[in-house]
Parts: structure tokens; sequence; C-alpha cells
């Protein structure tokens, strides 16, 4: 189990050779001999961060940040630091789900009403569609060419800010000596009734981990899971909710680390062998952004070997950045389905068939978004 025991398997770096750059083959005329390759986009970011702070404050010393994710608090830290560092920037982040985010970003577009000068989500696909229709404000923070492939866009449209990766967790005092070693021990008996988890059809994050279950277990292993009667609420953050108050014991479709201390309470797990899900959350500055020097210097702060260094989970979007607590970098976990996710994300309609064949199992999804409804112009 890789709480406590990392898997030695080396796994080859998911989607490098799709996103290298275009490099032309040899002129067979002029005096050259050879073209160069063309550079692909801008180029990368030669500020610095206080460059970069002060042209944002002449620039009106605003920003603001639709970012996806369960409840609000969850962007306190994001808030805090740059605040700390950045004070003349009035930085707001509104958090929502990324599947609400992305269609309020369509409708202010529609409407002409913009609202957020930088988007981050989960909703990969939007990324690629926004690009294509020319959305999107191609930029190359420094360190752009540190990023790996799977995690930028070679133009410089979008760039992932950090690795999220959803697994099984459980309660360490509930579970006592029968701690779970693998996702598939969740449809054991003694879990009857102890089980949380987000709604696998409410989160497409949740519903590639389950489709993910789904393969490699079968669908027997599902109706087991069904009948275990899972607690299933919104918000991936629930299951450690659940978990953290002791009202059950074992937790699915949630977040985690690795490195976390070995006193808390929640222990958060990928087991070798098995399947879990990863991805980099992306973040683009929209093209009609109003502030997007505030947003370069966020996107510049956020990926700068500090901040990464500092990731809760320990992985980094960076090839220069070592991974804390003896873990490998996430692309080479190929149990991490690191590739997998973008192109999931890009088949809406597998992605609809998944989501209507999990409520069969798990019934409709009930109860309120946990952010609350936001509207069509959040901007608090």
């Amino acid at each position: 189990m890789m709480s406590g025991s990392i898997s030695r398997r080396r796994a080859l770096a998911t989607g490098g050779a799709a996103l290298g750059a275009a490099v032309l083959a040899p002129s067979l005329t002029g005096a050259a001999g050879a073209a160069a390759a063309p550079r692909r986009g801008p180029r990368e970011e030669t500020r610095t961060l206080d460059e970069l702070y002060r042209d944002a404050v002449a620039e009106g010393g605003k920003l603001v940040i639709y970012a996806g994710g369960d409840v609000t608090t969850q962007a306190d830290g994001v808030r805090a630091g740059f605040r700390a560092q950045f004070p003349e920037i009035d930085l707001t982040v509104v958090i929502d789900y990324s599947k609400f985010h992305d269609v309020r970003i369509d409708n202010q577009l529609a409407t002409n009403t913009l609202i957020p000068d930088l988007v981050q989500l989960q909703t990969l696909q939007d990324f690629t569609r926004w690009k294509s229709e020319g959305r999107l404000l191609p930029y190359k923070p420094a360190g752009f060419s540190k990023i790996h492939p799977a995690f930028k866009d070679e133009d410089g449209a979008w760039v992932a800010i950090m690795v999220v990766a959803f697994s099984y967790m459980y309660n360490t005092a509930l579970v006592g000596d029968h701690a779970p070693k693998t996702p598939y021990e969740a449809v054991d008996p003694r879990w009857k009734g102890q089980i949380a988890s987000t709604y696998p059809h409410d989160d497409d994050a949740a519903l590639y981990l389950y489709s993910l279950y789904a393969r490699t277990y079968g669908w027997d292993w599902i109706a087991r899971l069904a009948a275990q009667g899972v607690q299933s609420n919104r918000g991936s953050h629930t299951a450690r909710l659940a978990l953290n108050s002791g009202q059950k014991a074992v937790g699915l479709g949630g977040s985690g680390s690795l490195i976390a201390p070995a006193t808390d309470l929640v222990r958060w797990s990928v087991a070798d062998g098995h399947p879990f899900m990863s991805w980099g959350q992306r973040a683009a500055i929209l093209a009609g952004a109003k502030h997007p020097t505030a947003a370069k210097l966020y996107l510049n702060w956020q990926l700068s070997v500090a901040r990464q260094q500092a990731a809760a989970n320990g992985w980094s979007v960076r090839t220069d950045v070592t991974p804390a607590g003896g873990l490998r970098p996430i692309w080479e976990y190929s149990n991490g389905n690191l590739d997998g996710f973008p192109k999931f994300m890009a088949d809406r309609a597998a992605v609809e068939r998944w989501k209507q064949t999990f409520a069969l199992y798990f019934g409709e999804v009930k109860g309120d978004p946990s952010p609350g409804w936001l509207g069509l112009h959040p901007d608090r």
C-alpha cells in the first residue's frame, strides 16, 4: 500500500511525446542548409515576481479568479499566501464546481459580461475548446520549459499549476487492524454501512476513478459496492468530512496526500497495482481579461519553485522539483492514469453514458451543490 510503501515500478512519462515541440526537417535549399525549429507561442516570461507585481499594481491592482472546488474555504491558503506576498493586489477567488464555472464563463462571453481574469478548472476539455475559439491569452510563465509536457499547452494557451489525485482513504481509528490495503476491499462485508463517497456521477474526476474501478474489478464489484449502502454526497471533500467526524470508516472518490503526517486520523492511500487517478489542474488567462498582468503574476507565483516545493501532496508539475517524502514524479505512476483523464474528459458522450450507468447503481444525485448556488456573475 503506497501510503506506507511506494511502488518501485517505473512507467514511461505520460503524454510527453505527443506534446513535444514540432521540428522541421533540414532545408534542402538556402545557404544555411537547415531550417530552425519554429517557436510556438510567446516567449517565456523574463520579468521577476517583483517586476510583475509592480506592473500589476500599475494596471489597477485587481485580480478575479474562477476556480474549481467544493467549498470556498479550500482557497483560503491561496488567498492568504498571495495576499501576504502581494498585499496591494485585491484578489478575489470564486470557488464553484468546474462544470458550473465553465458554462458560466461561456454565458458571460456570450453576453459580454466577463468577470474573471483567470480560470483554473477540472474540466480539461474546456481549455482545448476555448483555445480553438480564441478565448485564451497565450502566455508562458517563467519556468515554462521546466513544466512536464503533460501539464502545458505548447502554444502557452494554458498551463497546469498543481497536481491533484483521487483515491481511497480510511479512518485509522475505526478500521483498527483491518485497514483496507486496496480499494477492492471496500466490498468486504465488514464495511457495510461504513463507506462515504462523492457521487461518481456528479464529479467527473470521481466518475473517472469509478470508471477505472469498473474496468479493473468488473461490474459485479460495482454492484457489490452499491449493496454496501454507500453514503453519497455532493462534493469531493465530503468523504473526508465523514471520516474525520467518525461517521464512516472508509472513503472513496476524494483527494489526499501520501506524505501526510502519520498522526492524521484519515489516511489517504494508493495501492500498488490498483488504479487511482491524477491530473493537472489547468489554468489560463482569458483573452478578455481586465487585469492580465495580475493574472500573469498569479501564474508565475503558483509555478515558482518555492510554491511547487510546498505542494501538500508532494507532487509538482515541474520536472526540476523533486517530490517530497520519497515520492516519484506523478507521471511515473502508471496506475495514476495521468494520461487517461484528459482523454476521458474529451469524450463527452462517453462521460454521459458513464454518469447515467452509475446513477442506476447509486441513485440520482440529491442535495444542493456544496458551494451553494452562485448565479451568473459571482465576483466574491
